[in-house]
């Protein structure tokens, strides 16, 4: 069988479609991956081909750039920042953007599936176009209602280049759904026709060897602070990490490629900080996550059933932070209310009271639950 993957060309996106295609892979399945060309290397790191499709995400934010004066998205209260930027920057600019390059890469592939992340909306337009079974894999959370009409309505042109009606979701369901999130964070997933569930991340590892960047910390609660892969904000991590000193727990910080540790001063002897860790290797041994709320994060410290402090920054933070929240699992503080002494009393908040873990222990079984991607892999391709 051959599969052709789309998506956003940034870690955000290609990284959860990583699992599925490699599962594709392993069945002897043709496999290749269309984007731009930040997540080239990434993709070829995985044994996977790749086909262009689209310039790199730089020129999709310099697109919607000049079109707006200001920068975009400013002054927009957090409920909003979705409804504005998914059709404007994802709709409107990246799928004029990708479209006719992936179209060629279906003429030249033709794939027996088509699979697109949340906001490739040219994914589900190549699709109809060429007649592909198209699979729509999420990121995170399923939009919201909104989000999907008002996207349908600034693709809706493009369809129509194409000979098309645009669908009122843009097309996104018209095929299977893959979803990641645990049925508790994405109520909306119950309801959802042709749905199919996959474990958004791997399983915990069983007695996980302790990894080095703990030495020294034995007998101490260990909080782990992060911000994401590009996260490049050194004041901030400055207030989080000065709201944590001189509690009796042991620190672990990772500030991500852009940061030197260095730039963050001399620390107190509980305290580490890294540019990376592997998170897989680092939560298990964890009591508490102090983290951004993206996806990828927020799944992986709940599939390890551990509770958190949520600090949402942009994008779909914001919804993923408050359903963890909402959960039970976590507390969560939006920027405004971030300081070291609320950080600080969040923190203290959510190690004394054990309801936190345990309700993130339940989220754990609900992901553990889940099918994995080779039985995925093998359902999709059985349907297609």
């Amino acid at each position: 069988m051959r599969v052709l993957f789309a998506c956003v060309p940034q870690t955000g996106h290609i990284t959860p479609l990583l699992p599925l295609a490699g599962a594709f892979r392993r069945r002897g399945d043709e496999v290749v991956v269309a984007s731009g060309p930040d997540v080239t290397g990434t993709v070829t790191g995985h044994g996977l081909a790749f086909r262009r499709a689209g310039p790199a995400f730089d020129a999709w934010f310099g697109g919607l750039l000049a079109r707006t004066r200001g920068q975009p998205g400013d002054g927009l209260p957090a409920d909003r920042i979705e409804r504005y930027f998914v059709p404007r920057l994802f709709g409107e600019v990246g799928a004029a953007l990708m479209l006719d390059d992936l179209l060629a890469a279906a003429r030249e592939t033709r794939p027996d599936l088509l699979v697109f992340d949340s906001v490739t909306f040219a994914g589900p337009m190549v699709a109809a176009s060429e007649g592909i079974p198209g699979v729509f894999h999420a990121v995170g959370l399923l939009h919201h209602p909104d989000v999907v009409e008002l996207s349908a309505d600034a693709v809706s042109p493009m369809w129509r280049e194409l000979g098309l009606d645009a669908p009122r979701d843009a097309g996104l369901h018209a095929g299977r759904t893959v979803a990641i999130a645990p049925p508790t964070l994405d109520p909306a997933t119950v309801a959802m026709p042709r749905l199919q569930p996959l474990r958004p991340v791997p399983l915990p590892l069983d007695d996980a060897p302790r990894p080095a960047v703990l030495e020294g910390l034995a007998g101490l609660p260990i909080v782990y602070v992060t911000l994401g892969t590009f996260s490049n904000n050194v004041d901030l991590f400055r207030m989080l990490l000065e709201g944590l000193r001189g509690l009796p727990v042991g620190v672990v910080a990772t500030v991500g490629r852009d940061i030197d540790p260095a730039q963050l001063g001399p620390m107190p002897e509980n305290v580490r900080v890294e540019r990376f860790v592997p998170q897989a290797e680092l939560l298990p041994h964890c009591a508490l996550v102090v983290h951004h709320a993206g996806a990828g994060t927020a799944f992986g410290v709940l599939a390890h059933g551990r509770p958190s402090v949520v600090l949402p920054q942009s994008a779909d933070n914001f919804v993923i932070g408050q359903r963890v929240a909402d959960a039970g699992a976590a507390v969560s503080l939006m920027p405004g209310q971030v300081a070291s002494d609320t950080v600080r009393e969040a923190v203290e908040k959510v190690l004394a009271d054990d309801s936190f873990r345990h309700h993130a222990e339940r989220l754990a079984g609900e992901i553990a639950a889940m099918p994995g991607p080779d039985e995925v892999a093998a359902l999709l391709a059985e349907r297609a």
